[in-house]
């Protein structure tokens, strides 16, 4: 591990969140931002704004390194706290929400080239 990126609480489901990762994991960092930018899901933002995190990880490590050399290693989504609200429901009752928050773990390695 070269260098990590975590953002936490996330105020969306973590399940959602793994739908975007599938078909960046393993690829270069250019290759993953190139693809989120054309995925139009809004788990993308901070997904991206994750890897833009440890970008500046690395080279804040080893300022010669090229945004090119880097290889996503790890990539997860963890559930975070859900937030708990209430709704009002017929007959005086109320109906519980869970809010789901998703914590985003990004792991970048240099490529062999």
């Amino acid at each position: 591990m070269l260098a990590k990126a975590v953002i936490k609480y996330v105020r969306m489901s973590p399940r959602k969140v793994r739908y975007v990762m599938g078909p960046i994991r393993g690829r270069s960092v250019v290759q993953a931002l190139s693809i989120l930018r054309a995925t139009n899901r809004r788990a993308c933002k901070p997904l991206m704004k994750a890897i833009i995190s440890a970008v500046a990880n690395a080279r804040q490590a080893n300022p010669a390194l090229a945004e090119d050399q880097l290889v996503i290693t790890r990539l997860a989504a963890d559930g975070g706290p859900s937030w708990k609200r209430f709704r009002a429901a017929a007959f005086g009752r109320a109906v519980s929400i869970h809010k789901p928050t998703a914590h985003i773990t990004v792991e970048l390695e240099k490529g062999k080239k």
